[in-house]
């Protein structure tokens, strides 16, 4: 089922939008087990040829959307127009099932003190 499948089931509406509660798709839960799900964490499908039919709705749109290329998170709760809490939660219980694979944003190092950029500035300033 794909994104545009989605839209013209009963759960849908093109004027009120979603016809079922966020707190509904997520079976009452209200964040995501893991806390590994930045905005720009990336997401794609683990076997591009996973049967999505017995899936609901929200995941299997999810799988569909993400079988070609990595998507952001942030850019599936903007595609599927669903808060990106509610995304996230659905994107865990995928990684549970493992079907799908993320890579999390790369952490910078930490900024160096601000002392030693003084002193890096000042030791310039005398040559």
């Amino acid at each position: 089922m794909t994104t545009d499948d989605a839209d013209e089931g009963w759960f849908y509406d093109k004027e009120a939008g979603h016809l079922v509660r966020p707190y509904a798709i997520t079976n009452g839960r209200t964040g995501p087990v893991r806390d590994g799900f930045a905005l720009i964490t990336l997401v794609v499908t683990a076997d591009p040829r996973a049967d999505t039919s017995r899936l609901t709705p929200e995941p299997a749109a999810i799988l569909d959307m993400c079988r070609e290329r990595p998507l952001a998170v942030a850019e599936i709760a903007a595609s599927m127009d669903l808060p990106v809490s509610v995304v996230k939660v659905l994107l865990d219980d995928l990684a549970e099932a493992r079907l799908i694979l993320t890579r999390a944003p790369v952490q910078l190092a930490e900024a160096p003190d601000i002392s030693l950029i003084q002193a890096v500035i000042e030791g310039v300033r005398r040559l």
